[in-house]
């Protein structure tokens, strides 16, 4: 059945795939980003169930006026794919307070952004589901992505809890969380490598942004594949709360699980144990 996606970051990288795999698909697509032009020229021009707009997810502003530009044109939205994001990579102390927060602005309150401008929306129909990228970085910390896993740890809180206001409303949410994906994150356009600036870290540091730059484009994972398996999850009636992609995320999640419970079985004799003790009250 033909659907209204809203996709954000579409002018390249996954939310290009995704966009072009909706209209391949016959959905009727909003695909949004900060330079429209770009985005419609990437997606082959005007299209009669495309609809191209002008979202800088870090403006609420933006939002809500893609929002009412998506109904404008289509009378709905079913589905809103938070794709849009960025990476600061680096060591903490190399990462300023400021990028910090801009790790942050753009890959946790950007898709607030998108989806506090959309939710009246969905509610309004009680209807609709939200998917937002995290990934395999927002469940397992990673060297040299502190910022970047901070601000995606931060969105599995957000999804998680997300799905207990919304149910009410007949409103689905996944978050997703990827591996290593070609999906362009390693471009400088996304990615702020850091300077060298503690002489303590300054080796490793060198070392790790040419490991990673040397990664792009090599990464296993196909993401014209991980578009389609995110339209079949936005297709069904019951999506899966939480979507682990590609081989390598599923391995270290797996791995990351039995820590957990390895840790949560070791804290058990003392952590297990503080209650209020009636004997001594």
């Amino acid at each position: 059945m033909s659907k209204v996606i809203f996709v954000t970051g579409a002018g390249r990288g996954l939310g290009t795939d995704i966009a072009r795999e909706a209209l391949a698909a016959g959905h009727q697509v909003v695909a949004t980003g900060r330079r429209p032009e770009e985005v419609e020229k990437t997606l082959g021009g005007p299209q009669d169930n495309l609809l191209v707009t002008k979202l800088d997810i870090t403006s609420l502003d933006d939002a809500q006026a893609a929002a009412h530009a998506a109904v404008d044109r289509f009378g709905r939205i079913d589905v809103l794919i938070n794709n849009a994001g960025n990476f600061y990579a680096g060591y903490f102390e190399e990462i300023t307070a400021e990028q910090m927060r801009q790790q942050f602005e753009t890959n946790l309150f950007g898709p607030m952004n998108v989806t506090r401008a959309i939710l009246p929306i969905l509610r309004k129909q009680r209807d609709g589901h939200i998917i937002t990228l995290s990934s395999s970085a927002g469940l397992i910390g990673q060297e040299f992505c502190v910022a970047y896993a901070a601000s995606k740890f931060a969105v599995e809180g957000w999804m998680e809890s997300l799905r207990y206001d919304v149910e009410p409303y007949n409103i689905r949410t996944t978050v997703v969380e990827p591996g290593f994906f070609r999906t362009e994150l390693l471009v400088d356009a996304s990615t702020t490598w850091p300077e060298p600036t503690i002489a303590d870290y300054a080796e490793r540091t060198t070392a790790t942004v040419a490991a990673w730059k040397s990664m792009n484009g090599q990464q296993g994972g196909d993401p014209v594949k991980l578009a389609r398996a995110l339209l079949t999850i936005a297709d069904r009636t019951a999506p899966p709360l939480r979507f682990v992609a590609g081989a390598d995320a599923i391995e270290g999640v797996e791995a990351k699980a039995q820590e957990l419970l390895a840790q949560a079985q070791a804290s058990r004799e003392l952590g297990g144990n503080l209650g209020h003790d009636d004997a001594t009250a």
